[in-house]
């Protein structure tokens, strides 16, 4: 991708007034850090409260008497059974039940709902959902909105104080709290959050408001990847891709089972077989041993030097305080406490196979 393609964010001005760094993400410029650095900004999102510009996402509005059926066909999803206001996790599969992307979808009425979308897939989504809407009474309109993510243990204080009340919204529910407004609470770190999609003069308003609370900061893309990674959160493009699928991905948590039996979601019937015969590789945590951390496209052998696996996603954890890594490993080797090596430039590091998250959710869930 060139120069003159890359998209910017609508509130660039103010990252580049806060000091940000930029660099390339999924076709867009983003900032990876501000001045206080990548493990200050991480610790002060898991002690307080970090604010992400995450308006590379998109999101899209299906509404219409045919929504949820068009939804049913595009993800293993019961959009129906959604309650008003009810979040879920999902993804859109393709016929051999990879994960084109993984997504969340937010019931909002009867018959209209939001879709929450990758930066790297949008236009790919858009394309996917407008072809298959052509099959349904149902309409599917990208939104334009800055999307922002207020993430920690003090987001909800520091919301409420910019006049933004969160008490009645809990964990893994979305609503429209003003005209043009969307907010959910969800979130990519593992801790308690919101995402807010608004239009861009109310977001500038937030912003200035939120920035003045010192316990709010602004937190780049590398902060956001070692948070995620931290709490065993997949990026697609690494860790989930269309050569990857749910079972594989250990996500069969996201299919109600009456779905796995009988739902008629693109990918059904190749998912159903994989789930009969059983995945052959499966996403674990990956703790390496010592301090050097392990990245993503290591191979990972088994003390034999037998092919083991690969790494998807690896980094340092600050919260943790050591190496941490996600990864596909062969079924046979996937139990915690395994030993495997990865082959990081020649050298073999010892890596031991962990149950995922890394660092506890803290979600509010009642």
């Amino acid at each position: 991708m060139t120069g003159e393609d890359t998209k910017h964010l609508p509130l660039e001005d103010l990252h580049s007034a806060a000091g940000a760094r930029f660099g390339a993400f999924a076709g867009w410029s983003m900032p990876l850090t501000y001045p206080a650095g990548v493990m200050k900004e991480h610790l002060h999102t898991r002690e307080h409260a970090g604010l992400f510009d995450i308006s590379h996402m998109k999101l899209f509005e299906v509404g219409g008497p045919g929504a949820a059926a068009l939804l049913n066909r595009a993800c293993p999803l019961d959009a129906g059974a959604l309650e008003i206001a009810q979040s879920k996790y999902t993804f859109f599969l393709n016929e051999a039940a990879g994960v084109i992307d993984d997504l969340i979808v937010t019931r909002l009425g009867d018959s209209r709902f939001m879709v929450v979308a990758n930066a790297g897939n949008a236009a790919e989504d858009e394309r996917h959902l407008r072809a298959l809407a052509a099959d349904f009474d149902a309409k599917v309109e990208p939104l334009d909105r800055v999307f922002l993510a207020i993430q920690g243990p003090d987001a909800w204080a520091a919301l409420s104080r910019a006049g933004i009340e969160t008490g009645s919204l809990l964990f893994m529910h979305g609503v429209e709290p003003r005209q043009n407004w969307f907010m959910s609470r969800s979130g990519y770190t593992g801790e308690d959050g919101f995402e807010i999609g608004l239009p861009e003069a109310d977001a500038r308003d937030l912003v200035g408001k939120l920035l003045q609370d010192e316990r709010v900061q602004w937190i780049g893309l590398a902060a956001r990847d070692s948070l995620r990674l931290e709490a065993g959160l997949c990026l697609h493009g690494q860790d989930l891709t269309p050569e990857i699928d749910p079972a594989s991905g250990g996500l069969m948590w996201a299919i109600p089972k009456e779905l796995r039996a009988s739902g008629h979601f693109i990918g059904a019937d190749a998912l159903r077989s994989i789930l009969e015969r059983g995945p052959s590789q499966k996403r674990v945590g990956l703790k390496p041993d010592g301090r050097q951390p392990v990245r993503a496209g290591a191979a990972l052998v088994d003390a034999d030097g037998n092919a083991a696996g690969h790494v998807t996603s690896g980094g340092f954890g600050p919260s943790t305080g050591h190496p941490v890594a996600m990864g596909y490993v062969d079924n046979a080797l996937a139990k915690p406490g395994n030993r495997l090596f990865a082959d990081v430039r020649g050298t073999r590091i010892p890596i031991d196979v962990t149950s995922l998250p890394f660092t506890p959710h803290r979600y509010r869930k009642g």
